[in-house]
């Protein structure tokens, strides 16, 4: 049963699609450029199963056309609903826009035939409404890719039913080469290797004889509680 909804709106380049990845990341369903006469049906369908879907999020913007003059009853409508609904409006400086659809090279969607400028005007006219409607406003002009994702995360994750991070340690041998996938890497070749050890040579780490040899030597008790605290540290971050 459906539990929350957000929808995302605001300005073309405004970082819409960034805060649906993170969304999604999160565990949210989350559907871009639903047609407004679908969201009606689309959220009585879900609230109404017993599925796993209980936060959605719908990103509903400038390109719904004239359907668009509907959102506003159709989100009055929904505040009444049994479900919470919360509306997040993104914007940016004039500027900012401009130079972002410069950078992407990507079209703004109603400056087919007027100049960029003049669309993200007209744009921001259009979205008036929509954005007096809006639990939340963040202007994203000054915000990089990670702030913005953090933004999200910080209210809405307590939302989500997943984990915000998956944690993956990889052991490995440099004869075989650096994982690529590894964020993080530490290297341990500065303590002894029990592999020169010849009554050690043919057992594993997981055999407590080798284990006790590495706990021999200070520098591994050492080591190990360094990237500890390192570790307890970054991970909360």
């Amino acid at each position: 049963m459906l539990r929350d909804l957000v929808i995302v709106t605001g300005m073309s380049g405004s970082g819409k699609g960034t805060v649906l990845k993170v969304f999604e990341d999160m565990g949210f369903f989350c559907i871009d450029n639903l047609p407004v006469s679908l969201i009606r049906p689309f959220v009585d369908e879900i609230h109404s199963t017993e599925g796993e879907i209980g936060h959605a999020v719908l990103v509903i913007d400038i390109r719904a056309g004239e359907k668009l003059n509907e959102l506003e009853k159709i989100i009055k409508d929904l505040r009444q609903s049994a479900f919470h609904v919360f509306v997040l409006y993104l914007e940016a400086k004039d500027d900012v826009l401009v130079r972002r659809f410069s950078e992407t090279r990507r079209p703004h969607p109603i400056s087919a035939e007027i100049p960029l400028r003049n669309a993200i005007r007209m744009e921001r006219a259009r979205l008036v409404k929509m954005r007096n409607l809006a639990d939340a406003t963040v202007d994203t002009s000054d915000y990089t890719v990670h702030q913005i994702k953090s933004l999200v995360m910080e209210r809405f994750l307590k939302h989500s039913s997943s984990f915000p991070l998956n944690i993956h340690l990889i052991s490995f041998g440099y004869k075989n080469g650096i994982p690529l996938e590894a964020d993080l890497l530490f290297d341990v070749r500065f303590i002894s290797n029990p592999y020169f050890v010849t009554r050690l040579k043919d057992l594993s780490g997981k055999d407590r004889a080798v284990v006790n040899y590495l706990r021999s030597f200070p520098e591994t008790n050492e080591f190990v509680k360094r990237i500890g605290n390192l570790l307890q540290y970054l991970l909360p971050k």
